[in-house]
């Protein structure tokens, strides 16, 4: 009997028993697309937290020296001790990197932690909370900021300590609507403050908004605010091949700087935004490990209704198995013609559980601001499995029909 003999018989008996077969694929079905949502979830956050939050935080191509290393969670007592014994970051400290670094194509001074929180008003109207930064202009270069009306601020706005104001596009679409912003007169802590630029929207991730900030010049804002603890320098290189020897240079040059003996550790960190990324994939390689075991507990379910759907489809099919072998079928064409069947029906229930899967991953996308991306390693890997769910527990039905005796198979009704 030849392969596509098997096959077209695999299918028809399929078809024939539609709504068994789809109850029989079930657990298969729920595994997989388990399994392809979940991956395809947990890849579009990885790449999220890559392309949008990490390099939003510290910049496309670019490195951060700060006096406090880039962690989310909590600091141990012991690490907060040394940290809080670091010195800050200086102008000095940014002078000495720019000496360092003069193929760099930007390198700016910005205020750190604690951030302040300020409400902005115009006229009657006012938006509360906005997380308020102070700058030098290259800092606008190295997060790639472009500006939907106005400009930047200027090296002459540093120099001259000027009450300009630059705004993120969320805040001037909500306080000044339909009107200008640029040149208007907003208070900040009880000071004014002229509308300069506003930047390009960026867009949001997980609800949180890139656009709802606002930019002074360095100098004005610890005018305002005072010196922050944990001021930072940016560094923003040409290419990416020249981050890695740009970090060691400046971590050099801050170690002269900072008159640190060879044996002693840094009092500063040097950190990209890969410090955010690790961080990320060390959470979701915890989901990752769990979802074999989930993945594995629905197999197992389903694969052991197939074999035992397969074992009443050999009862249900003793006299046809006794004809095909009383007619010359040799044993090895009847374990063949299952084990055929057994494959293919799981192998259907892999494709419906792909489609299942990356569905729900495009309605969650969708409606919730969770981003879904799918890999293709993932249906290969979901298919692939659906396979082999039926080889292992289409192997014993297989056989037990290949062993049936054909004169005691003619006489079962």
């Amino acid at each position: 009997m030849h392969f596509v003999d098997v096959l077209i018989t695999a299918l028809g008996q399929i078809r024939a028993n539609k709504l068994r077969s789809f109850f029989t694929l079930l657990g298969v079905i729920v595994s997989v697309a388990f399994l392809v949502a979940v991956v395809a979830i947990i890849s579009g956050m990885n790449a999220y937290v890559k392309e949008n939050i990490a390099d939003a935080m510290v910049g496309t191509n670019s490195f951060q020296v700060r006096r406090t290393p880039i962690q989310i969670g909590f600091f141990d007592d012991e690490m907060w001790k040394r940290v809080a014994r670091r010195p800050r970051i200086t102008e000095a400290d940014a002078a000495v990197v720019a000496a360092t670094l003069p193929d760099a194509e930007a390198i700016a001074l910005t205020s750190g932690w604690p951030t302040p929180q300020a409400d902005i008003v115009w006229r009657d109207r006012t938006i509360a909370d906005v997380m308020m930064f102070g700058i030098t202009p290259p800092y606008q270069r190295v997060q790639d900021y472009k500006f939907s009306r106005g400009g930047p601020i200027t090296d002459i706005d540093m120099a001259q300590r000027r009450a300009v104001i630059v705004i993120g596009h969320d805040i001037a679409d909500k306080l000044f609507e339909s009107s200008d912003p640029i040149g208007q007169e907003v208070r900040v802590a009880g000071q004014h403050f002229t509308v300069i630029g506003v930047t390009a929207p960026k867009g949001q991730v997980l609800g949180q908004s890139f656009d709802a900030f606002a930019m002074l010049p360095l100098p004005r804002y610890e005018m305002v605010y005072g010196r922050r603890s944990t001021t930072s320098i940016s560094v923003k290189m040409r290419n990416a091949a020249d981050v890695s020897s740009g970090m060691q240079r400046a971590e050099e040059a801050m170690r002269l700087a900072h008159h640190l003996r060879p044996t002693q550790e840094n009092n500063f960190s040097v950190e990209t935004a890969d410090a955010l990324v690790e961080f990320w994939k060390s959470l979701t390689a915890v989901l990752f490990s769990v979802i074999p075991a989930v993945v594995a507990i629905g197999v197992v379910v389903g694969g052991i209704v197939i074999m035992n759907i397969m074992l009443m489809a050999v009862s249900e099919r003793t006299r046809e198995i006794g004809i095909r072998k009383a007619v010359g079928a040799r044993a090895r064409d009847i374990e063949r013609q299952f084990l055929t069947e057994a494959i293919v029906l799981s192998v259907l229930g892999g494709i419906v559980g792909v489609a299942a899967g990356w569905g729900f991953a495009e309605l969650v996308a969708a409606v919730s601001p969770l981003p879904a991306r799918i890999t293709w390693w993932s249906v290969v890997l979901a298919v692939s499995l659906g396979a082999g769910v039926g080889v292992v527990f289409g192997v014993y039905p297989a056989r037990r029909a290949a062993r049936l005796d054909p004169i005691t198979a003619l006489r079962a009704e």
